[in-house]
């Protein structure tokens, strides 16, 4: 007996959940109501009740990171390890190892510098986005239709609440779109079909039923009766009871699973290879530095601190920075354009889209539907067609759409509503019927099945056409001559539904889809979606950025191609679902690359075709607000819903605009080029100038009898060039770049370091030579410097040759800043940002100042003479006149700089 205590007391949540839910699953729907004290819905002490017994809805996944973590993230990545590490060596050869009167922290003190900076700055942006998008995140909410007491009522009143605030004991109702939001026992249900792939991995939805199960279960998720959190209603409709919320969900107990950190994008991966291929560089040319000067110069100390003052020059350590800050601010700016990123890589991923699929209703139309008529087989308006109508939109338990809204409140407006009906039945819509139904009775008893759907689903069930009240026979002749009226509605951008009804039926049991036979066709309900007025501006837009347009709809070809007609889309051939079915994969590819508009598509054909696309090379973006879009959105490359789509879609979504508008698309694919754009540019540029500035240091290591700038100085170099480089997030981007999609692609870096680079080689050289025959004699009386025997003349004549490079190595530096952010010509035909270019002048004239200042003389500068200056700037342009040649080289070869 007290072993038993003792088990139950150490019994797991978990596994108390797992134990009330297969006890649910073997007893009746009232017996659990009843063990629940369910009767109307709890009110709110019960719910607290509730709550603090069993928990908080609400799954742990990936923990919020700790103010230390988000730290150690922002401070520690390759670069930053790098350089941490020679640091250490540089505190070890300084402070540790050297002499008293020599020892100096000032070079450790300017890594640590860098690293700080680049730390700090990725740390805010970081936070900046990460604050934006929960602020706009908060006004994104799934919730689930409950039954709890009304405040003022009392009484049972079918509630939406969000995910999180449902209880164990709660009555819950299911429709077609819904996430299941706990673990359920399932206690009414009509053709409800769940899938539940994310848990089980079946592919195909479950059937779930209202039977209680006999025998002894073991495993949850075998039995038919309960429903998991996370999977989703794929049809049918149902009312089931909570039985386990949060962690102690089925969900929950593979959390440990969700939070695994997810696979890298291709974006992320191309970021890593060239980190990599920067690193590998470095160390392999570092080396080089410091043999050469060892065995020239004979001072292998000296020598190695310069190598590792190049090592450190040589460390792209703003890199994550850079990447970092162009997606945080893109976010930002997403975000004041109500847009919620789920996924900053999402950003990027928006720039290389080249193809958008989006489908019709609430994209390119108003998403307003307008009940336009109701129509009997004659085409006369008929109020006894819209009663009809009314009656299955108003009894439905499913969701409902806008076209069932517009029913109900045109029925209201023209007092058709009235009557006292009893629902007595109902069998839910599903995307292969395209219809739905429900059974009423009115007060005399009399019963009635009332069908609406899609009029060729409408026909195949209707046995006969009710004339004006004459019922005859549907013959091939009444079918063809209903079919073309609904074409010629079609053709005016009408979208036609059929209405149905059988009198009294008689089911074998319970009502399903075979009692969907010999109905009565009475007339047609036909609807506008009226266009927006900026989807032909917005289609026009990204058509100008390289952005294609496909309709993926499972609305009629009719219907599509009038609105595409006006939207400014050419619909050419459509190619309708039933031709997708029929085609192999390899076709597939082929007739989704020249059709634009798809019509009549059921889900899992929109996500073939957008997988299709993706097998054909391209980038694929796909929009969508139902049910019939999850598995679209899922398939493609940045999935975008809105607000007001249903449960299922947001969650299969990267992004989540809170206007559904296109033209917020066209500023997605703007932001997201802008992004690539400056990513690239720092990738490119710290690439070419690394690789031109080990040529410069390899030749004067190999020539000059001392080295070309000490250590200190090539460190201070360093940190004031990388501060130049904190507003490059912020640069323009030129139209020209932003107008083509732009995909991730490394490949071009290696060609562009050897093209560009050399060519600041070129004039480090140049003013190598000056210094060395023309400016330093100047200052030597004259005389070169293997002529000078005086060490202070010596002395002299290495500070002020260094000062001279010091000085041109940060002016050469700004301008690859400048002369690779654009193909053209840079300051006249292309400007930099206001803050861009206010950084890089700021370092150049600081570090041109230097010199000149008691600090500079203390780190063996000395100043320079006027005439240096008239050298520098004919140094600057010729080296831009060389720099502008080899970019259009570049460009001629290669098809673009960037």
């Amino acid at each position: 007996m007290a072993k038993k205590v003792l088990q139950a007391t150490t019994m797991t949540k978990q596994e108390r959940a797992k134990r009330r839910l297969l006890s649910a699953a073997q007893k009746a729907a009232a017996t659990l109501l009843i063990q629940y004290d369910n009767d109307g819905g709890f009110d709110e002490d019960r719910v607290e009740e509730m709550r603090d017994q069993y928990g908080v809805n609400r799954i742990t996944r990936q923990k919020e990171a700790s103010l230390l973590r988000k730290l150690w993230d922002a401070f520690v990545n390759p670069f930053t390890i790098v350089l941490f590490a020679l640091a250490a060596i540089s505190f070890l050869t300084d402070v540790l190892i050297a002499a008293p009167q020599e020892r100096d922290l000032t070079a450790v003190l300017i890594v640590l510098s860098m690293v700080t900076l680049s730390g700090l700055l990725r740390f805010i942006q970081e936070a900046r986005s990460g604050a934006a998008a929960e602020k706009l995140g908060e006004m994104v909410e799934t919730t689930a239709a409950t039954l709890r007491r009304g405040e003022e009522t009392g009484q049972g009143e079918r509630q939406e609440i969000p995910l999180d605030e449902i209880v164990v004991g709660d009555l819950v109702y299911l429709a077609a779109g819904d996430i299941i939001p706990a673990d359920l026992r399932i206690l009414t249900a009509k053709d409800l079909f769940v899938s539940q792939s994310s848990l089980t991995g079946e592919s195909e939805p479950v059937e779930k039923f209202m039977d209680a199960v006999s025998g002894r279960p073991v495993n949850p998720l075998d039995l038919n009766n309960l429903a998991f959190m996370g999977s989703t209603v794929v049809s049918g409709a149902a009312t089931a009871l909570v039985l386990a919320v949060g962690d102690d969900t089925e969900l929950g107990k593979i959390a440990g699973q969700l939070q695994e950190k997810a696979p890298p994008t291709s974006f992320e991966r191309g970021v890593s290879a060239v980190s990599g291929v920067l690193i590998r560089f470095m160390l392999v040319m570092v080396p080089f530095v410091l043999f050469i000067n060892g065995f020239t110069k004979g001072d292998w100390l000296q020598a190695f601190l310069f190598a590792l003052s190049v090592a450190v020059g040589l460390t792209p350590e703003m890199l994550p920075m850079i990447v970092s800050a162009n997606l945080a601010k893109g976010a930002v700016a997403m975000a004041r354009k109500k847009v919620v990123v789920k996924e900053l890589n999402s950003i990027q991923n928006f720039g290389a889209m080249d193809l958008l699929c989006t489908d019709k209703t609430g994209t390119l139309t108003q998403d307003r539907i307008i009940l336009e008529y109701h129509l009997d087989i004659n085409g006369n308006e008929d109020p006894r067609v819209l009663r009809h109508a009314f009656l299955n939109s108003y009894y439905q338990t499913g969701l409902k759409n806008l076209m069932d809204i517009s029913i109900i409140e045109r029925a209201r407006e023209e007092g058709v509503a009235d009557g006292e009906y009893r629902k007595l039945d109902e069998i839910p819509f599903d995307f292969l019927r395209r219809r739905m139904s429900v059974v009423v009775a009115d007060e005399s008893g009399k019963a009635q099945l009332i069908t609406k759907g899609a009029i060729e689903e409408m026909l195949a069930i209707s046995s006969f056409v009710d004339y004006g009240g004459d019922i005859r026979p549907m013959t091939d002749e009444a079918r063809a001559e209903i079919l073309e009226k609904c074409q010629n509605y079609n053709s005016d951008g009408l979208r036609v539904l059929g209405v149905a009804q059988k009198t009294n039926p008689s089911p074998q049991g319970a009502f399903s889809v075979a009692d969907e036979s010999d109905m009565v066709l009475i007339g047609y309900l036909a609807f506008l979606d009226p266009p927006k007025e900026s989807s032909s501006d917005a289609i026009a837009a990204l058509r100008e950025y390289g952005v294609a347009v496909k309709v993926l709809t499972g609305d009629n070809d009719a219907v599509t191609r009038s609105v595409c007609r006006q939207v400014g889309l050419d619909s050419g051939e459509i190619l309708l679902g039933a031709d997708v079915e029929m085609m192999d994969e390899e076709a597939l590819k082929a007739a989704a690359e020249r059709t634009s508009v798809f019509a009549k598509l059921s889900p899992q054909q929109k996500a073939r075709i957008v997988a299709a696309l993706r097998e054909n090379g391209h980038t694929v973006g796909y929009m969508g607000d139902g049910i019939n879009d999850a598995a679209a959105m899922k398939a493609a490359d940045v999935g975008i819903s809105v607000d007001t789509a249903v449960d299922i879609a947001k969650e299969s979504a990267n992004i989540i605009l809170m206007e559904k508008d296109l033209m917020v698309l066209e500023e997605g694919v703007v932001e997201g080029r802008k992004i690539y754009a400056n990513i690239i540019k720092y990738i490119k540029m710290t690439a070419s100038s690394n690789f031109g500035n080990i040529l410069s240091i390899l030749a004067a290591s190999a020539f000059l009898p001392f080295l070309p700038m000490l250590p200190l100085q090539l460190l201070l170099l360093n940190l004031i060039y990388d501060v130049s480089c904190i507003a490059i997030p912020w640069d323009n981007v030129d139209k020209g770049f932003l107008a083509v999609p732009r995909r991730w692609d490394a490949s071009s870096i290696s060609k562009f370091m050897l093209w560009i680079g050399p060519t600041s080689s070129v004039f480090d050289i140049t003013t190598y030579l000056l210094m060395y025959f023309i400016v330093c004699p100047m200052a030597a009386g004259g005389l070169l410097f293997h002529e000078l025997s005086d060490p202070a003349m010596q002395a002299s004549y290495i500070a002020v040759f260094q000062a001279g490079w010091f000085v041109e190595s940060m002016w050469s530096q700004t301008l690859v800043i400048h002369m690779i952010r654009t193909p053209k010509i840079p300051f006249i035909q292309s400007r930099a940002s206001g803050l861009l270019s206010f950084m890089t002048a700021a370092g150049s004239v600081l570090l041109t100042a230097i010199p000149f200042t008691p600090f500079g003389q203390a780190i063996g500068l000395l100043p320079l003479p006027p005439v240096y200056f008239a050298y520098l700037g004919a140094t600057v342009l010729l080296y831009m006149a060389l720099a502008t040649v080899f970019k259009r080289l570049f460009v001629r070869r290669y098809g673009e700089l960037l």
